[in-house]
Order: C-alpha cells, then sequence, then structure tokens
C-alpha cells in the first residue's frame, strides 16, 4: 500500500476532534452521515493509490512544457479530470441543483488533502476549475451557468483564474487588461495575464477563465476592475470557436513541475470575447469572496506536502541503520552491529517536529473548513455571525502556518535522510521544491500578515479575537480537569496574557495613526500569534485523546492516543518557547526596516 498519509489521524481530526457531526446536523448537509462519508474518502484514497501516487515521481522529471501555441501535460491530467469528474471530486460541494453532492467542504477538504498528499502536481486542475466554475455559480446569470458549469463539473472543460499581469503582481489596483464594450451582450477583451496555474492543456477541450479587467472609463484602483468569463473557446450552435486566447509561454520552474503555469494573451487578434460576471466594477469583491476557500486550499495543499514528506522520512529513518547508541558510560560499544535512525535522540527529534508540524497544519485547515460550513449553513444569524467572524481571523493563519511552518518540516525530513536527501534517488528533495511555492500563492506571507494584524484583530472592534479567546479557553478549561495536561493548559493561559501584551503595545501605533509603524512588523507577528493558534489546537488533541482513554474509547488504538498527547508536550517544549523571543522582537522600540532619509541598504 502506497504510504503517504495517515489516515487515521485524518478521520481522527474529523470525527473525534473537530466533531463532523456538528457539521452533519445542518439542513443541508441532511442526507448525509458519518459512515457514507467514511467510505468516500476510504475510495478517495484507493483512487489516490492508484492514479496518482505512482505518478508522481514521473511528473516531475517529464514537466508540463510549452509546444507551438499549447502546454504538453503528463497524460495523468486526462485521468484526473475525466476520473475527478466522475466521482464528484470537482462538484462535490456544490448544490444537487448544479449538478454537486452538497458535501461540507470539510470533506472536500479532506478529500483534496488525501489527493494532495498522494500527488501534489495533480489535484489543482480540478481544484482551479471547481473554484471557476464556483464563482460563475454564484455571481452569473442562468445563461451563462448553462453554458459552462456542467461540462466544467464533469471535467471536460478546465477552469482558471486569471489576476495577475506583468506589471501587477499583488498590487491589482495596476491592472490594466482591458474591456471595450459591444453592442452584441459581450465585451472585447485585450491584455496579458501571467502565472496562471492550469491555463492550458491538451487534454481540455476548452479551458474557461475567469479574468479580472477594467471597462473603459471604470474608477481607477481596485474600485474599477470586473470579472468577466473569457473561455479559451467559445461555444456557439455549431461547436467550440477560437477565442482569441493564446498560450504565450509555460513558466519552468523550481517545483510543482507537473502543475503548468502559464502566460496568456487575449484579443492579440482582436477577437477575443469575455461576458460580464454580474454587475461592472465588482469583480475584485466577487473574487475576494471566493478568496477565504482559495486560501484554506493553499493551507491544505502545503499540510499534504508536509504529511507526505514526513511519512517519508519516517519510513527511511525505520529502514536504514546508521552507528550505534550511546552505553551508559557515555560511549559506543562497538561489538554491536549498527542501530536504526529512528532510535537517535536528534533523528526523533526532527522527526516529532515533522509530525507537530504536519498534523497542527491539518488540524487548523480542517478546523477552518468546519467555519466555513457553519457559516453558510447554521440558521441561526447569531452563530453565522461568530462562525463568519472566527474563519476571518483565522484564514491568514490557516494559508501561512503550514506554507511557512510546512517547508521548515520538509527540510528537517531532508535532513532525517542526510545526503541521501540531497539526491534526486530519494522523494524528500521534490517535496523540498514542491512546498516552497506555497507562501507565495494566493498572497504572499508579508501580505497575510498585514491582514491578520491590520485588518482581521481590528474588525468589529476586536469581537473575532474575544471570540477566538473564548474558544481557546474552552480548551484551557477542558484541559485542566486531567491532572498530566494541567501545566500545558496553564502555560497556553501564560501565553494568552502575552499575546494581548503584545497586540496592545502594536495597536498603540495604529491608535497614534502610525500604520507604518504598526504594520512593520507583521510577519513576526504572523509567526507569534500562529505558534500561539497551533499550541491550541494541539492541547485540544491531546485533551480528546486523554479524554478517550480515561472513558476507554476504542476507536483507536491506546498507542495512538498516546502518541498525540506526546507530540502535544514536544509542541510545548520546543515551539511554544519561541513566542517569548518573538514577543521580545515585536515590543521592541527601536526600528530597523522602514526607509528613512539615508539609505543602508547597499
Amino acid at each position: 500500500m502506497a504510504n503517504y498519509i495517515d489516515l487515521e489521524t485524518l478521520k481522527y481530526l474529523l470525527n473525534e476532534v473537530h466533531n463532523l457531526d456538528e457539521v452533519l446536523k445542518q439542513d443541508r448537509f441532511a442526507d448525509h452521515d458519518a459512515e457514507s462519508l467514511d467510505l468516500f474518502l476510504d475510495s478517495v484514497k484507493e483512487f489516490s493509490d492508484r492514479e496518482l501516487f505512482p505518478y508522481f515521481k514521473e511528473m516531475d522529471e517529464k514537466p508540463a512544457y510549452h509546444d507551438e501555441g499549447t502546454v504538453m501535460v503528463h497524460e495523468q491530467v486526462d485521468v484526473m479530470m475525466k476520473k475527478g469528474g466522475e466521482m464528484g471530486l470537482i462538484a462535490g460541494p456544490f448544490d444537487y441543483d448544479d449538478g454537486g453532492m452538497q458535501l461540507p467542504l470539510m470533506i472536500q477538504t479532506a478529500s483534496t488533502y488525501i489527493q494532495e498528499t498522494a500527488n501534489n502536481h495533480l489535484p489543482g486542475y480540478t481544484g482551479l476549475t471547481y473554484g471557476a466554475a464556483e464563482l460563475i455559480v454564484h455571481f452569473a446569470n442562468k445563461e451563462l451557468n448553462e453554458a459552462y458549469v456542467p461540462k466544467m463539473l464533469s471535467g471536460e472543460w478546465g477552469g482558471t483564474m486569471c489576476l495577475t499581469e506583468p506589471q501587477a503582481g499583488s498590487s491589482l489596483s495596476d491592472v490594466v487588461t482591458k474591456a471595450t464594450p459591444t453592442d452584441d451582450g459581450y465585451y472585447k477583451i485585450t491584455g496579458q495575464k501571467i502565472f496562471i496555474s492550469g491555463g492550458d492543456h491538451q487534454y481540455a477541450e476548452n479551458i474557461v477563465h475567469l479574468v479580472l479587467a477594467r471597462i473603459e472609463g471604470a474608477p481607477a484602483g481596485t474600485k474599477g476592475i470586473s470579472l468577466f468569463i473569457v473561455p479559451k473557446n467559445r461555444p456557439t450552435e455549431d461547436g467550440l470557436i477560437f477565442n482569441d486566447v493564446t498560450t504565450v509561454a509555460d513558466f519552468q520552474k523550481m517545483g510543482q513541475r507537473g502543475y503548468c503555469t502559464t502566460h496568456l494573451g487575449f484579443g492579440d487578434a482582436d477577437d477575443c470575447r469575455g461576458w460580464l460576471v454580474g454587475e461592472p466594477h465588482q469583480g475584485l469583491k466577487y473574487m475576494f469572496l471566493m478568496m477565504n476557500g482559495a486560501r484554506i486550499a493553499v493551507g491544505r495543499g502545503a499540510a499534504a506536502i508536509s504529511m507526505a514528506a514526513y511519512q517519508a522520512s519516517l519510513q527511511y529513518a525505520k529502514e536504514r541503520p546508521q552507528g550505534r547508541k550511546l552505553t551508559s558510560s557515555g560511549k559506543k560499544n562497538l561489538d554491536e552491529g549498527q542501530t536504526l535512525i529512528i532510535n537517535h535522540p536528534d533523528v526523533r527529534r526532527m522527526l516529532l517536529l515533522q509530525k507537530v508540524i504536519a498534523e497542527g497544519s491539518l488540524s487548523l485547515v480542517l478546523l477552518a473548513s468546519k467555519y466555513y460550513d457553519l457559516k453558510y449553513t447554521a440558521s441561526d444569524p447569531a452563530e453565522k455571525e461568530k462562525y463568519g467572524l472566527l474563519l476571518e481571523l483565522v484564514i491568514p493563519m490557516v494559508k501561512t502556518y503550514p506554507s511557512e511552518k510546512g517547508a521548515e518540516a520538509v527540510s528537517n525530513g531532508l535532513q532525517v535522510l542526510g545526503g541521501y536527501g540531497f539526491c534526486t534517488d530519494f522523494i524528500l528533495q521534490q517535496y523540498y521544491r514542491d512546498i516552497r511555492i506555497f507562501p507565495i500563492y494566493e498572497g504572499t506571507t508579508g501580505i497575510q500578515s498585514q491582514d491578520l494584524l491590520g485588518r482581521k484583530l481590528l474588525m468589529e472592534n476586536g469581537k473575532a479575537l474575544e471570540l477566538l479567546t473564548t474558544e481557546v479557553m474552552q480548551t484551557i478549561k477542558e484541559a485542566s480537569k486531567f491532572d498530566d495536561l494541567r501545566s500545558y493548559a496553564n502555560i497556553l493561559g501564560e501565553k494568552l496574557q502575552l499575546a494581548q501584551k503584545v497586540i496592545g503595545f502594536l495597536v498603540g501605533f495604529a491608535k497614534k495613526g502610525d500604520y507604518e509603524r504598526f504594520l512593520s512588523d507583521a510577519t513576526p507577528f504572523m509567526e507569534f500569534f500562529s505558534n500561539i493558534t497551533i499550541g491550541w489546537l494541539w492541547l485540544d488533541m491531546a485533551t480528546h485523546a486523554k479524554n478517550a482513554l480515561v472513558i476507554g474509547n476504542n476507536a483507536h488504538s491506546q498507542d495512538f492516543y498516546e502518541s498525540k498527547i506526546h507530540a502535544m508536550k514536544f509542541y510545548f517544549k520546543y515551539e511554544i518557547p519561541k513566542t517569548t523571543s518573538l514577543a521580545e522582537i515585536l515590543t521592541n522600540e527601536e526600528v530597523l526596516t522602514i526607509a528613512g532619509e539615508k539609505e543602508i541598504l547597499n
């Protein structure tokens, strides 16, 4: 059996820690139960064993490439799109009326996580198709829905989101792609988009691009951006006609080489047609309403890679003999045979670091998915508001922690393998290259950090922070019931107080109108606050495990539950103390990164 995922931990987090049943009680999910969804996830695992994992290394060695106006990709992309469509891997969360299965996002997240642990190059093709179709369903008219969505959900057609331009990276106010209205109900589209994932390949009859563009005469900045459906080939009564969307190039990348990234040109022959989605000048609003899901997806992908890398490192450590254990005298007994490297304390430390980052990241991703489900399905308006605020607060961390710490975890995995980790014969170097893009996807770490500190902590006069603090305090209360968890609960309580001190210090600059100083250390703050948040999730995991041991829950083995408690203790010894030094940085009065009259970077 392919060894790339800990499916038992995934199901433990879904069902025992994050209580999937609470989501399944909502009316929208009345047709689903935990048992049938468990079988669905098993079928996804079987599909991933068969169609995804065996091609992971090969897709890196034979990357996507541009050839005479078309991007050529691995043949498994065809399998992913078509089989994924048949299995509902694209349509899962959509309404029944739209051809979906009305799955909770928690389950869609778990399903895609399994696929990404197997092969993080392939699910992007279906995932972006899902995201583009979601925009059409939510904001486009009935005619456009009928023309595009069914073939996208079936996997016959692909989909993308086109934001970035050569002169406008994260600064979307500088978008210049132009939309010129006509008398025939469509717009003429001209411009270029870069870094478009899944932007073209030979296995899709059509690619449906969701394009941000500026209608002539629109207001400057982000307020003047509209959203358009711009297919590669436009549907007509006589079939598909080329829509003047040109694939200029495919970017050759350090990692995720089987997941194509394209440069697209629109309207080179003045015959590129686009159809307005929703109202004019609302494009960025529409796109960002879907962005929470996109950022959960980035965190999920990074969490999946860190888990797959951990499994590969763990397997190697259990098989590789190297050196000997120290005797009580502090010397090695050369008469003894070599020991497996998993018995060396430093190797165990690196493996445990991988474990707590990978599993902590997964817990955070599933928590955000649960908040998302309850925000959109809870019947009580107060509950909707609560989960909406919690979702907004955790989203920057969901995108950032698995990406940044995941890269650190995979680096430790490479170190476990020693020199072999640096060689292409072993898979760790590929995971290391693949995960590096995740801190950049969907808004860089710096952007997410400014969003967390500058917007999310302060929104609704800090109400979201109050709600999250209440959640953490509830876990502290539950953990304190157990003698051997109480000291960790106390540590987390102290860290909450430290967070209040740091936030109070930084907000003081905002109150004085010194926003540059307020946000200048947003990235260290992201690390600080995420560290505490993951500490909360680990204490919560350990509390559920301890409770299961006390009541004799046999859903998992005693060793399984004890391993979660041990991992929590490791996190609190090796990771939580880092918040002290980060707090020192954040409350230091000295300013060293704000540009002054004299340039010191030379």
